[in-house]
């Protein structure tokens, strides 16, 4: 009975190890594998289903995908991947009946507006009156074209100060461009920028944004006083100062500026243009506005 009246020890043993010592960590990796298997697939599609300039377009945008692109910073999408998801074209669509564009023809695109860019840069150093405005051209390749942006500097801005009276310089630069930009098919987009100062006086009727347009339109004009065909222009916008040059500053004078963009043919259809060449020039118009200062004598006071 003394025995019996002792309590036995209960013993309890515990396994370690076993099928389930790893819990679901494996299920971890194996899905962050079959990730990058997918990732990887994917890039072997785009390389395979792209052109070499659809290529160049989306390597751009990963290594900047914030900086401003095209006409002013104003990008569109010009990666047309095609096949299956082709959505049905209707009458009327301009992209209907719309050459598709091939490796070729996009490297000779490129090539052309790369000689462009070339011939820009020569006419820049070798032409007294842009010379002394060079830090004011800036030229660059973007993936909607060639673009040029003629920007303002302290005490020698483009325009008449809140105006839309370009400065006698400003019409001397935009009909030297016009000779060159028109040797060239391609269409032309003007986009206008002002800095992030309200507009004077603003009401709903008008503020930068009017302002940005009109200053677009005068840069047209004059563009087609120097020389460059009407039909060319496929897009002239006003963008006020929702794309500045200068991020850290917006009140600083380069904000405002003109940007002019020779449209590659990728874009050109994005935005619902002909792939037809812009027509040749026209004969200089009749009646044209008076003759510009002498130019020697005006660059003299302005290197004062």
């Amino acid at each position: 009975m003394a025995i019996d009246d002792k309590k036995q020890p209960i013993i309890i043993r515990k396994k370690r190890g076993g099928r389930n010592a790893h819990g679901g960590a494996w299920k971890v990796a194996y899905a962050d594998f079959m990730t990058a298997m997918m990732a990887f697939f994917l890039l072997m599609w785009l390389l395979g289903s792209t052109t070499q300039a659809q290529r160049e377009g989306i390597a751009e945008w990963f290594q900047n995908p914030s900086a401003p692109q095209g006409a002013g910073g104003a990008s569109t999408s010009m990666i047309q991947f095609g096949g299956a998801l082709e959505l049905p074209r209707g009458e009327g669509d301009p992209f209907k009946n719309a050459k598709v564009e091939t490796a070729e023809d996009a490297q000779a695109d490129k090539a052309r507006l790369d000689e462009l860019l070339g011939r820009l840069m020569e006419q820049i150093e070798s032409t007294p009156s842009l010379k002394d405005f060079k830090d004011q051209l800036l030229l660059d390749i973007t993936s909607e074209g060639l673009r040029i942006q003629i920007v303002d500097k302290e005490n020698r801005p483009m325009f008449d100060l809140g105006g839309t009276r370009l400065k006698w310089y400003t019409r001397v630069i935009l009909h030297e461009l016009a000779k060159t930009i028109n040797e060239v098919p391609n269409f032309v987009s003007i986009a206008g920028h002002t800095d992030a100062m309200p507009y004077s006086a603003e009401t709903i009727d008008y503020s930068n944004w009017e302002l940005s347009a009109d200053r677009s339109n005068a840069a047209r004009r004059e563009l087609i006083v120097g020389g460059m065909d009407k039909r060319k222009f496929g897009r002239v916008v006003g963008l006020a100062d929702s794309v500045l040059f200068d991020k850290e500053n917006p009140f600083n004078p380069v904000n405002r500026r003109i940007s002019i963009v020779v449209l590659n043919k990728a874009t050109q259809r994005a935005i619902g243009l002909t792939d037809a060449p812009a027509p040749a020039p026209e004969a200089a118009p009749a009646a044209l506005p008076p003759p510009l200062p002498n130019i020697e004598d005006v660059l003299k006071e302005v290197r004062r």
